[in-house]
């Protein structure tokens, strides 16, 4: 929730420089790819393929992670106005999840996730009360004031208010799979869709 001051600033810079390569284990986009953003060992047979749309992320304060304020609470950083990280932050979802509940008409939802997703999670690596908690962000200042966030359960909770409101949604599973089931088991999600669209 803190914006594009809590990315990690050599993954941006190795993006920029178009790097493919495995030296940087912790910034590395082949590593970060091949670790988060599928189960490992799962590779894909279009790796090459991938790793160069990731590499087509345009970088800077106004794009890529975006920019960001300092903050006098942990982790000392707020988000800024630009940018995919900043937007995604509760800074600026504002009363979106109401309407998401309330509108009219309500179309069937399919929420497919990966079993082993390490991205969104009620234990994320990306998220920084979890990151802390565990020790590897100095300072964290406690369950109180930032706990881990629970990014399945949220999730579930608000697709439940939905539900309750009139909406219907169908929470799958792919088992032995990270942030990218339609990648890692392409066959089984395709076939997820499919009777999604049938049956909506």
């Amino acid at each position: 929730g803190s914006g594009g001051g809590v990315v990690n600033p050599d993954f941006p810079k190795l993006i920029a420089a178009k790097d493919r390569s495995t030296d940087n284990p912790q910034a590395s986009p082949r590593v970060v790819m091949n670790s988060f953003y599928w189960k490992p060992p799962f590779k894909p047979a279009r790796e090459e393929d991938l790793l160069s749309s990731l590499l087509t992320e345009k970088i800077g304060a106004d794009k890529y992670p975006g920019d960001f304020v300092a903050s006098a609470n942990w982790p000392n950083v707020a988000p800024g106005k630009f940018g995919p990280i900043n937007a995604s932050s509760p800074k600026y979802v504002g009363d979106s999840v109401k309407k998401f509940i309330a509108m009219q008409p309500k179309p069937p939802v399919l929420w497919v996730r990966g079993s082993d997703d390490q991205i969104v999670s009620d234990n994320s690596f990306f998220d920084l009360g979890t990151l802390g908690k565990l020790g590897f962000v100095p300072g964290w200042p406690g369950d109180a004031v930032c706990p881990p966030q629970p990014m399945v359960a949220q999730t579930r909770k608000v697709l439940d208010q939905y539900a309750a409101n009139g909406g219907k949604y169908w929470e799958k599973v792919v088992a032995d799979t990270g942030h990218s089931p339609y990648i890692e088991k392409p066959a089984e999600f395709a076939a997820m869709l499919a009777d999604h669209l049938r049956l909506a």
